[in-house]
């Protein structure tokens, strides 16, 4: 599928790149098709397309690049519509968002995508994590993919 994006123009897509997010996102429930780019410029970054919104895409990173020793608790029955045969097919990414000067992770509501099947949730972690966790250095948000 072809679909043309605000940030990145037509991106070509095939169907077994697509993530689902059968409920949505927070906020964004109906953007449940996604696809998974990296960043041309910045190896720790990736960007979350929204194929249902072109004009939607969320800068995303692995949240233990940053935060060593981040864990996230769940309902074990959250996780049941991932299908995960295993915690260790399950990848976990966060948001990041710039506010102001400063660039944030949200680390209180991952995202977990079973790279099998290729289904994803955002979850609400039970532990004590931040919604806007501050990071100490700053990276470019490039309009590239």
């Amino acid at each position: 599928m072809i679909i043309e994006s605000t940030r990145f123009g037509t991106l070509g897509i095939r169907d077994e790149e697509v993530l689902l997010f059968e409920q949505g996102l927070i906020g964004m429930e109906s953007c449940r098709r996604w696809v998974l780019l990296a960043d041309a410029g910045n190896s720790s970054l990736a960007w979350m397309q929204s194929i249902d919104r072109p004009d939607i895409a969320l800068a995303v990173v692995s949240p233990r690049r940053y935060v060593a020793d981040y864990q996230v608790r769940v309902n074990s029955r959250d996780l049941l519509p991932l299908a995960l045969e295993s915690l260790k097919d399950a990848q976990v990414l966060v948001v990041l968002n710039k506010h102001g000067q400063e660039l944030t992770l949200n680390l209180k509501a991952p995202l977990v995508v079973n790279l099998e099947n290729r289904r994803g949730r955002q979850l609400i972690a039970k532990n004590d994590h931040e919604l806007q966790y501050t990071l100490g250095a700053t990276l470019p948000l490039r309009r590239s993919a």
